[in-house]
């Protein structure tokens, strides 16, 4: 029986948006169980939808596992230094303690940018593969927005994606890791290694994979691997974190290089040939209105309209309310909006009770270009302490913390508030508020693809609009400092440093 060990250190850093992620966000974040240690990563994962629990649930009790810590926090702006050392350091000490071992896991995110650190997951490898030396596999998993470096590469030994956006394979994931330890403990460390970079960026908004070309692209990857390859991995990346390396990947760990080469080169080639393919429509806020009032006269269910420039799931401030105005402003009815993070309006709303009206500068607290608060009068149609379980497929079942939250209304439009922030990839971000979501002509919401796995059952169509918010869509918005020359900043775009 091996000893494995296991830790988990995941971010998704958005480097373009103000603020800081330090410490206290990982540990008390409002969706997900804070910092682990120990024991408690076994208990909180013995049944969840996380790749930890994927990983624990491959193992069958065949070899010993030792977990370290695992945490992770909402997306959002850099980590800082105290919080990025305070963590790894921890990490390293526990894993000093279990020594020796036969293989560690990681289940990292592969976006995070630390103030003093630009490839997260490479420094917290070159730092694990110090105590461990060269000798003991390491398996990592990585989110589909993966910004893969060469050092991750190189210090890895496979790389197991998700495959898909929605992300609902996190617990298959996991899974296909541990299937991965177990070869390596039986055959050793690959020596075939291989990346590829490709010179186009790829704005989340074209990286779904319920939609082609990105759905193709994954099932040819996974179809393309064989048994000689312990890992074949086609990574859409995320844009908004600013280093060299930023754009899609396809990386493979192989027991022969040639292996490794032929299938990185292929799956390679194959995108480079769909670069064009690579689209998605995107509306102004009057425009989306316009066109989701049009529609929504002869639809049968809701028509959802995407606020994605204030996901928060992409580090979005999640209190940007122009999509409110552009409702407000064209009379939409039957409409919902959120979730806008507002703790003082939420404090009001509380305070005045159900029923009472409050005249209020709503959102918008956040400095950011062309971010404004939305004045208004609204009614306050319910409140809560914003508890609930969330039902979906991406979310699994996890429990929700957002703080005091709302129901309020103005006109024919209810706006959701919370005081933390939190992405719409649920229905229930809306449901735990009393609103029944497939009595709505119009539902837009504060998400980029996540929420599709939830709300494409019940909305007649959806698509993507461009309010002021956090999250640039378009990376020929952001002004990066660390992206290496020549890049094409989206499919068939211009070209960075030109």
């Amino acid at each position: 029986m091996a000893k494995i060990a296991l830790a988990g250190f995941m971010h998704e850093t958005n480097c373009f948006v103000p603020g800081a992620t330090d410490y206290e966000h990982f540990a008390r974040p409002a969706d997900r169980p804070g910092i682990l240690r120990g024991e408690e990563i076994m208990t909180e994962f013995a049944e969840s939808g996380a790749s930890t629990a994927g990983f624990i649930a491959g193992n069958d009790g065949n070899h010993e596992l030792a977990p370290l810590l695992w945490t992770s926090t909402t997306p959002g702006a850099a980590v800082t230094a105290h919080a990025y050392e305070r963590i790894s350091s921890e990490i390293l000490a526990r894993l000093s303690e279990v020594l020796p071992v036969d293989g560690i896991y990681l289940d990292l995110h592969g976006a995070m940018v630390s103030v003093q650190h630009a490839d997260g997951e490479g420094e917290l490898l070159r730092r694990v593969r110090a105590v461990v030396g060269d000798d003991i596999p390491i398996v990592i998993s990585l989110d589909y927005h993966a910004n893969v470096t060469p050092a991750m590469v190189a210090l890895a030994d496979a790389i197991l994606p998700y495959h898909t956006y929605p992300h609902v394979d996190q617990h298959a994931t996991g899974q296909r890791a541990s299937a991965a330890m177990k070869r390596l403990l039986i055959e050793g460390r690959p020596q075939g290694r291989a990346l590829r970079q490709l010179p186009f960026l790829l704005p989340l908004n074209y990286q779904c994979t319920l939609v082609e070309p990105s759905k193709g692209i994954v099932e040819a990857a996974i179809a393309r691997q064989t048994h000689e390859m312990l890992s074949l991995a086609y990574l859409a990346r995320f844009p908004p974190s600013d280093l060299a390396e930023c754009g899609p990947t396809v990386s493979a760990h192989a027991y022969s290089q040639a292996a490794a080469d032929a299938a990185v080169d292929d799956i390679t080639q194959m995108i480079a040939l769909k670069e064009a393919e690579f689209a998605e429509p995107l509306f102004s806020p009057d425009e989306a209105v316009v066109e989701a009032m049009r529609l929504a006269l002869s639809a049968r269910k809701p028509v959802v309209i995407a606020d994605t420039q204030d996901n928060p799931g992409c580090g979005g401030s999640g209190d940007t309310v122009g999509m409110l105005a552009a409702l407000v402003a064209n009379d939409a009815q039957g409409a919902v909006f959120g979730v806008v993070c507002d703790d003082l309006a939420a404090a009001a709303a509380h305070s005045a009770g159900v029923g009472a009206e409050l005249e209020l500068d709503l959102g918008g607290r956040t400095d950011l270009p062309g971010v404004t608060p939305f004045q208004g009068r609204f009614k306050v149609e319910v409140v809560n302490d914003g508890n609930y379980q969330s039902t979906g497929p991406v979310s699994q079942g996890k429990g929700y913390k957002v703080g005091p939250s709302a129901l309020l209304s103005i006109g024919g439009i209810k706006v959701a508030l919370s005081s933390r922030r939190v992405q719409a990839l649920d229905r229930m971000v809306f449901e735990h508020l009393g609103v029944v979501l497939e009595e709505q002509n119009i539902i837009v919401l504060k998400s980029t693809c996540h929420y599709r796995a939830h709300f494409d059952p019940i909305a007649e169509t959806t698509f993507a609009a461009l309010a002021p918010g956090g999250y640039l869509a378009s990376p020929a918005d952001c002004a990066y400092t660390r992206l290496r020359p020549g890049v094409r900043y989206y499919p068939l775009g211009p070209i960075h440093g030109i």
